[in-house]
């Protein structure tokens, strides 16, 4: 498992993957956000919570089609199959990787872009703790999507229409905690529905993908 998630790790590296792309994706929705809505300090405030979670949402998007492409286009991904390491592990892995190369680095970078949107003080450390409980969910959903699509010529589209509904309940709690947090609100409920939520789809998750990722490449 160690040696497959540091070949993930450094094939997301060298391909451009997420780690660059997101970030900068991330970057420019924050940026636009102030010349489609003004410059308004009042109104960036309110909105900055649910714009900071989409953008980040959006970002761990870009990279989703490439998760099990490559390795299905190398041969990598039946020999996988074949290997002691239950599949169930192994996309677990690979959802883990993802996570490390797209999503953490968007959790770290979300309280700096909160400054260009006005976010609250007390708002950052809400964002930060909300991205980092939601944000693996999303890479675990993703790698769920990737396995339904795998082998599908031009699937990113059909990728994202899949998983975007997927999305939701994460989006809804993880920009509620935020919203709270930077209103001085008490956000321990969505908070702990947040957990609950990315515990539930981290558990879950790898075995729905590796079902479906065994059938498909039958």
């Amino acid at each position: 498992m160690r040696a497959l998630l540091l070949r993930d790790l450094r094939l997301a590296l060298r391909a451009g993957g997420g780690f660059g792309l997101g970030l900068a994706f991330f970057l420019i929705v924050v940026m636009l956000v102030p010349f489609s809505v003004g410059p308004e300090a009042q109104l960036l405030q309110a909105i900055a919570p649910g714009v900071l979670w989409l953008g980040a949402l959006l970002a761990c998007l870009l990279s989703l089609d490439r998760l099990l492409a490559l390795d299905l286009e190398d041969g990598s991904l039946e020999l996988l199959l074949t290997a002691p390491l239950p599949l169930e592990g192994a996309l677990a892995v690979k959802a883990l990787a993802h996570w490390l190369t797209t999503g953490l680095p968007l959790v770290l970078a979300a309280p700096f872009l909160g400054v260009m949107l006005q976010l609250a003080a007390p708002g950052h450390l809400w964002l930060l703790i909300s991205l980092a409980l939601g944000t693996p969910a999303l890479s675990v959903i993703g790698t769920f999507g990737a396995a339904l699509t795998v082998g599908i010529k031009r699937g990113g589209l059909l990728l994202s229409l899949l998983v975007l509904p997927l999305y939701i309940p994460t989006l809804i709690f993880g920009a509620e905690v935020a919203r709270r947090g930077a209103a001085g609100l008490d956000a321990s409920t969505p908070l702990l529905m947040l957990a609950g939520l990315t515990l539930a789809v981290v558990a879950l998750m790898p075995f729905a993908a590796a079902a479906v990722l065994r059938m498909g490449l039958r």
